[in-house]
């Protein structure tokens, strides 16, 4: 049996009280007023918007089990301040987390963390580690871009991120790289800052040498990587000018990308140029492209009929489906062993 284990999901139908008390946070930030208390939200709000969105489409798409975040858009670690990032965190993956409890075969958490522009990453560890040891959680998403469009933080492999790189390998957890929303008006969200991030992030990680320091760092560079395959060429080039190891060596035994990329030759581009041991199902769905595309009829991001269509064995699909996603989140690989699969 092989299971198909889509490692990009996000909880973008959160209850309305969530969000709503979001935006009176924010507007008790800007005022000075106090934060208003977090809303009682009920266990049937959060099954509804849950069984009528993401658990309807995992199963009429043929998937079994999501890796569950809360809405990588409304992390906005560029509004208000630590605290403010810090409580909407906890909030957050408080709600992913009632999320697995109710649904404990279907979804498995991923947590946000409370980073903030100007801020170390002491929350972001203590968070982490909150999330990892006493929620269940396997991972996180670290946002390279904490201030929303600018990019004024240092890169990826610069000694301010090995406080969470630390906490990561120690609980043996990686990190998919994710920004958050933009506050930069010449960068759409989810059409030019999304996928300039995960291409930036990529070429950060080219230019260190972050995995010889960090041997078990294990990061997922979302959207199918962004530009990186479609111009592999490119980076293997910049690797050997800039004296670099070979990429298979240099990288990829650290970085993985997602399917989360929405026609079928981006797909077939994709399974080409990256090796199919780097290569894990996502499909980011209820997120970024929701309608259905006219040339095939089909959902954009209903993203398991691209890797089902794919020229390839039997072997490299369920390396993509379940084996890939075991490998790079193995609390989920001992969860999994643990239900006898």
């Amino acid at each position: 049996m092989t299971l198909v284990i889509d490692c990009h999901g996000h909880y973008t139908t959160a209850p309305e009280p969530h969000n709503q008390w979001r935006e009176a946070q924010q507007a008790a930030f800007r005022s000075g007023a106090p934060v208003p208390p977090y809303p009682d939200i009920s266990d049937d709000l959060i099954r509804d918007t849950i069984e009528k969105n993401q658990l309807r489409l995992v199963r009429e798409r043929g998937a079994d089990m999501t890796i569950f975040s809360p809405r990588a858009s409304a992390m906005a670690h560029h509004v208000g301040d630590q605290e403010v990032s810090r409580a909407w965190a906890f909030h957050c993956n408080n709600l992913i987390a009632r999320v697995v409890a109710l649904y404990p075969e279907t979804f498995v958490g991923v947590c946000q963390l409370p980073q903030s522009p100007g801020a170390d990453l002491a929350a972001s560890v203590e968070e982490l580690h909150r999330c990892v040891e006493q929620l269940g959680f396997i991972g996180c998403n670290l946002n390279p871009d904490p201030g929303g469009g600018h990019f004024r933080h240092p890169p990826l492999t610069d000694p301010y991120w090995f406080p969470i790189y630390e906490a990561m390998c120690a609980l043996d957890v990686p990190a998919m790289i994710h920004v958050s929303g933009s506050c930069n008006p010449g960068l759409h969200a989810t059409g030019a800052y999304y996928i300039a991030a995960d291409t930036i992030a990529f070429m950060q990680l080219l230019e260190g040498d972050l995995f010889a320091r960090f041997p078990t760092l294990r990061f997922i560079i979302p959207h199918g990587g962004g530009a990186v395959p479609y111009h592999w060429g490119r980076y293997r080039g910049l690797a050997d000018m800039l004296g670099k190891p070979a990429l298979a060596s240099h990288l990829m035994d650290n970085v993985y990308f997602d399917t989360c990329v929405y026609h079928q030759p981006g797909i077939n581009l994709l399974a080409e140029v990256i090796e199919t041991r780097n290569i894990l199902f996502g499909s980011e769905m209820v997120g970024a492209v929701r309608g259905i595309d006219p040339q095939t009829g089909h959902y954009f991001d209903d993203t398991k009929r691209y890797v089902d269509a794919l020229d390839i064995g039997d072997a490299d699909r369920r390396a993509i489906f379940e084996g890939n996603a075991r490998r790079v989140f193995p609390r989920l690989d001992a969860r999994l062993k643990a239900r006898g699969l």
